[in-house]
């Protein structure tokens, strides 16, 4: 029989938070064939990333993960003190022990409704290049940052062990995804997973844009066109929307912070049904 499910997305679930663990405890499928994409920040701590992805892998079909920042962490309070690429090896091993797709293996080729598509979940980190107009140099940028009061956590709990820099490891993720993407069957579309916007445009609402440059890097700015996207998922701004850039449909598919999504007049928008009936409207 065909797959009549459907592929849906959410990130930044945060479970740190009781309300929010209690809102992932509660998402359920539509159907016993529909896959969830997960991209990124479930939270922080191991043993958190494991329930959660667990609990999702019992109740969805497929589940398919692309680490965010959080994840990445090492606090001070984890039992798990590995650091870097280290952390990130044992978080795929550890999906891998579950059933859950990581970055590393072979990308799925969703089949059912809105289908065939190839579900590519990216880990590609950040590079500083997002900065604001006029700040030429990472070292400028970080200095702004500092000046207003702007700093991303990373800068003392994301360690880039054994890479010298995090720029540094976010260019070896991209050379390296670059090849695997670029081998995909050019006659399917695709579905491009990363924490992070592949295009700087989505960051210009930003309250802060300060922050932008913790957000992603210009060398994938062109990776919708070259790589067929249907549509591109991120997260990590914590601001839920749909955007059209290039003809294509980025989906922003966030939680986030409690004192964000409960302010809204609308209950939180998650997951994000992204093929066939009911994706979000342009």
């Amino acid at each position: 029989m065909p797959v009549t499910g459907h592929l849906f997305a959410v990130s930044d679930l945060h479970v740190a938070y009781k309300e929010n663990r209690r809102i992932s405890d509660e998402l359920r499928p539509e159907s016993d064939d529909d896959w969830l994409i997960v991209a990124g920040d479930v939270g922080e701590m191991a043993a958190d990333i494991e329930s959660v992805l667990t609990g999702l892998a019992g109740r969805f079909a497929k589940v398919i993960w692309a680490p965010g920042n959080h994840e990445l962490w090492t606090p001070a309070e984890d039992p798990v003190q590995l650091r870097g690429e280290a952390r990130y090896q044992h978080l795929v091993r550890m999906c891998r022990s579950i059933g859950v797709v990581t970055p590393e293996d072979e990308y799925p080729v969703w089949r059912g409704t809105g289908g065939p598509v190839t579900v590519a979940p990216l880990f590609l980190l950040y590079d500083y290049s997002f900065r604001m107009p006029g700040l030429h140099t990472k070292e400028a940028s970080l200095a702004r940052a500092y000046e207003v009061g702007v700093v991303c956590t990373d800068e003392f709990v994301l360690h880039p062990d054994p890479y010298p820099s995090r720029e540094q490891w976010c260019w070896a993720r991209v050379e390296q995804t670059e090849r695997r993407l670029a081998a995909c069957d050019p006659n399917i579309p695709t579905v491009l997973v990363n924490h992070y916007p592949l295009v700087r445009e989505p960051t210009d609402v930003l309250r802060y844009p300060e922050f932008a440059q913790w957000c992603g890097t210009d060398r994938t700015a062109d990776w919708h066109l070259r790589f067929r996207a249907a549509v591109a998922v991120y997260g990590h701004l914590h601001i839920p929307r749909t955007t059209w850039h290039d003809g294509v449909r980025f989906e922003e598919v966030s939680l986030g912070y409690p004192r964000e999504w409960q302010r809204r007049e609308q209950p939180p928008r998650i997951p994000v049904r992204l093929l066939g009936d009911g994706q979000s409207p342009r």
